[in-house]
């Protein structure tokens, strides 16, 4: 094994079973009722909030533990302003004829637009930035390895994070989103991956009425539950 491999004792409690299986109803009690939410309040709340979702956001595994992402988090009413009006022009294209019927279909049941208001009401926006390379201690390029599967899994911490602090949250992914690069000076080596707003809902929010999959249509064990083309496939191997 390489010399630079330098481990350390594994920092972990073990819970009791009955201990487990309380967490285990409250944490999908908890998650079930996270919702994405375009009106939002203009309340405002510390922004030590969202460090330690940041925080805790990038407790995420990630290729070579490159940790190939940055949060940027945005206050300023000019820059929230300016970030609308770039984010919305995107949109006019987009829902005016970039975006194919089936996708317009598709988003109708969802009830969104071109119109996003939510991007300076909101308190604070945090833009998600995707590493392409990183920075040596001495100041060198280095590559980074899985780099959208690492900051994938670094959103989805970000927002259960989001939704345990009792805010609420947004994926916004204009299209495309270079702008956001260029609004904020980030460096040519950072992509925009995902922007969020982050807040609490308005008074008489509404959300769509959706339906979650069950789980049995999520989940399957070992080879149980493949589609019956695949099962075809297989036999005919």
């Amino acid at each position: 094994m390489s010399g630079d491999y330098q481990p350390v004792p594994l920092d972990f409690k073990r819970k009791a079973p009955e201990e487990m299986e309380a967490i285990s109803l409250q944490l999908e009690s908890d998650l079930s009722s996270r919702r994405s939410v375009r009106e939002f309040s203009d309340e405002t709340f510390p922004r030590e909030w969202l460090d330690r979702a940041i925080a805790a956001a990038s407790t995420a595994p990630s290729g070579a533990h490159r940790q190939p992402w940055h949060f940027v988090v945005v206050d300023d009413p000019q820059i929230k302003h300016e970030i609308r009006l770039a984010a919305e022009r995107e949109e006019q294209i987009s829902y005016g004829g970039r975006m194919p019927e089936d996708w317009l279909e598709a988003l109708r049941p969802i009830g969104t637009d071109e119109h996003k208001p939510y991007l300076e009401t909101v308190p604070y926006l945090v833009i998600l930035f995707a590493e392409t390379q990183g920075m040596t201690e001495e100041g060198e390029k280095q590559k980074n390895y899985y780099v959208t599967e690492s900051v994938g899994i670094a959103a989805g911490l970000f927002i259960s994070a989001v939704h345990r602090l009792g805010l609420a949250t947004l994926t916004h992914t204009p299209s495309p989103m270079k702008f956001l690069r260029d609004l904020l000076h980030r460096p040519v080596r950072e992509k925009p991956f995902l922007l969020f707003p982050v807040g609490y809902p308005a008074s008489g929010c509404t959300v769509p009425d959706l339906k979650r999959k069950e789980l049995e249509e999520v989940r399957s064990f070992n080879r149980d539950g493949l589609p019956s083309d695949s099962r075809e496939n297989q036999s005919e191997s």
